[in-house]
């Protein structure tokens, strides 16, 4: 359905090695650094058929967050899951909502975990038992 997600970010440096780290857990490579034709640079995250990037703003004005946005990554397993929030926080995210772990929902048992990045965005990490 989807052929990329993009968000912004105010410090490309900070998000990277962020990302790095947390989209490694995940198995993704090392990003492909792009800088566009007015300066601005991007960078895009390949893995199992999706991509992930990060921008600096075009309009050239500070990047935000979708307020009731959230970007969710999907994981192998339940112990993938909190290896990436623990990742997260450990490279600047911020925990959210209930700890990592199981949830029982209307779409099933899912292992989630919530985080923010540090420019804002919501990220969820989810799995779910077969």
């Amino acid at each position: 359905m989807f052929s990329h997600i993009m968000i912004g970010s105010n410090d490309i440096e900070r998000s990277r090695r962020f990302y790095d780290a947390v989209l490694g857990v995940l198995g993704a490579g090392e990003p492909l650094r792009n800088q566009n034709a007015t300066g601005q640079t991007r960078l895009f995250y390949r893995h199992d058929g999706g991509s992930f990037g990060i921008s600096e703003p075009l309009n050239g004005e500070a990047a935000t967050f979708a307020n009731g946005g959230t970007i969710g990554f999907k994981c192998v397993s339940a112990e993938q899951v909190k290896q990436f929030h623990d990742t997260a926080v450990a490279h600047g995210g911020t925990s959210i909502e209930d700890p990592p772990g199981l949830r029982e929902s209307t779409m099933g048992a899912l292992h989630l975990a919530y985080v923010r990045d540090p420019d804002g965005n919501k990220l969820c990490a989810l799995y779910r038992p077969r």
